[in-house]
């Protein structure tokens, strides 16, 4: 009981701490604009999602993406060029991340500074509750090979990419970081490198064995309460709106039941006590929990990259992954920077993300 109560408080301070970390993804820091800058073009499209079709919460199927094309893209027509696919976080959507990571300024400025020009693709996984975890699941959809596999298909087939995986990178932040990792770990064959900012969720999150505290159970037994009350997942999320709703998102994602009509998924608590087998279902989607199962494939990685504020509290399971990374031998650049969990992330996208994949990235065909 000792170990259900541990985990059952991580559980819960996951539902009360994100608006506290990341105030609903708020300002950021903007880099200067680098003289010189050539524009690159942005195109906003819709790809279809194969893999969301039949979700039973009714969220999209055609995606809203956002394609940064480099300066060179219009005027080079037999040039080729590799792709990153940029993961935004949770209680936002795509547009709102370019805003945050300030593209395509900043992107603007990398290439200005010497990084090599390379298409940039932001999907929309957004779903009712807010975010999609970029997880498998029947009530939410496959929001982790809509990734992997109908987002990487459609820009294939209707842009000049390099079609390989040595000239494909992932990156993400937050939940987007969650994303990189868990998509990451799992599709060696689709990506070559891989860069993770200030990832969520990383752990079970076990607490500090004290138990469920009376605010954790209340919480709890008021979002059973507006569960039990719900008519549908849209009456749901507008009852909670943002970072309200993560506690639904996670369940969604992680703990789908196609038999518990409206809203086909399980909570982890039930009367305000914890429910071990539904807390083993997140448990077991916990990065932590499964990297020793992929480490043959983050080997295949032609580079891995980990970043994280100094005054982020996911810092410490940041560095745990980077400890089991180091400990299997798998070469990882690290680095803990003066910031919050958003302060920094536009200076990082130009100055630390475009650079990494410069370097890393496949730029011609024949790249070994």
């Amino acid at each position: 009981m000792r170990t259900t109560k541990l985990i059952f408080t991580g559980v819960l301070a996951l539902i009360i701490a994100p608006a506290t970390q990341a105030t609903a993804q708020a300002k950021t820091n903007v880099p200067d604009v680098v003289p010189g800058a050539k524009p690159v073009a942005v195109e906003h499209i819709k790809i279809h999602g194969t893999s969301l079709e039949g979700n039973l919460e009714g969220d999209a199927v055609d995606r809203d993406v956002i394609v940064f094309l480099p300066p060179s893209y219009n005027n080079d027509k037999k040039r080729r060029y590799p792709v990153v696919y940029a993961l935004h976080g949770y209680s936002i959507g795509a547009e709102q991340w370019t805003h945050e990571i300030h593209v395509p300024q900043t992107i603007e400025g990398a290439f200005a500074q010497g990084a090599k020009e390379m298409i940039i693709v932001v999907p929309d996984s957004k779903t009712v509750y807010y975010g999609s975890m970029y997880s498998s699941s029947v009530t939410t959809g496959d929001f982790e090979k809509f990734i992997w596999d109908d987002v990487v298909a459609y820009i294939d087939a209707h842009y000049r990419t390099i079609p390989d995986r040595q000239s494909r990178g992932l990156v993400g932040h937050s939940m987007g970081g969650y994303g990189a990792s868990r998509i990451g770990m799992k599709h060696p064959d689709v990506f070559g490198a891989l860069y993770i900012m200030s990832p969520c969720c990383m752990s079970p999150m076990t607490g500090d064995g004290a138990g469920p505290s009376d605010q954790m159970k209340e919480r709890a037994l008021a979002g059973e309460k507006k569960v039990a009350a719900a008519k549908s997942p849209v009456d749901l999320a507008a009852q909670s709106p943002g970072f309200g709703s993560v506690q639904y998102a996670t369940a969604a994602a992680w703990a789908p039941d196609p038999k518990n009509a409206p809203l086909y998924f399980d909570l982890p608590t039930k009367d305000g006590v914890p429910q071990p087998e539904i807390l083993a279902k997140f448990t077991a989607n916990a990065p932590l929990v499964f990297v020793d199962q992929y480490i043959d494939n983050l080997k295949q990685y032609r580079a891995i990259a980990m970043d994280v504020g100094d005054q982020d509290s996911l810092r410490f399971d940041a560095t745990k992954l980077h400890t089991i990374l180091d400990r299997y031998g798998i070469a990882n650049i690290f680095e803990i920077y003066s910031g919050t969990h958003i302060s920094a992330v536009a200076e990082r996208f130009q100055n630390h993300v475009m650079p990494f994949f410069s370097t890393n990235l496949c730029f011609t065909k024949d790249c070994k």
